[in-house]
C-alpha cells in the first residue's frame, strides 16, 4: 500500500517522463485497495508507450478513456 505522499511523488515522476506524449490525457492519483496509486489516462491504446505497472512501490493503472472534450454548460445544452 502506498501513501498519498508516495503517490504524489510517483505522479510527479510520471508526469515528467510522459510530458512529451500527446496521447496522455491526464495523470492523477486514485484510491487503490487500502492505499493510493497513480492513474494514467490515454486517448487511445498505445502499445509502443512504456508505462510501468509500479513506480517506487506505487501501483500505476493505465486506462484508455478516449478524447476528453469540455462539456457545454447546462444552459447551452439542447432540451428534449
Amino acid at each position: 500500500m502506498a501513501t498519498l505522499e508516495q503517490a504524489r511523488a510517483a505522479k510527479r515522476q510520471l508526469a515528467e517522463d510522459l510530458r512529451s506524449e500527446s496521447i496522455v490525457n491526464g495523470i492523477g492519483i486514485a484510491r487503490i485497495d487500502q492505499g493510493f496509486g497513480v492513474l494514467v489516462n490515454l486517448r487511445e491504446p498505445a502499445p509502443w508507450l512504456t508505462i510501468p505497472s509500479q513506480l517506487d512501490g506505487v501501483q500505476v493503472v493505465v486506462e484508455v478513456v478516449g478524447r476528453i472534450v469540455p462539456r457545454q454548460p447546462r444552459s447551452q445544452r439542447a432540451t428534449s
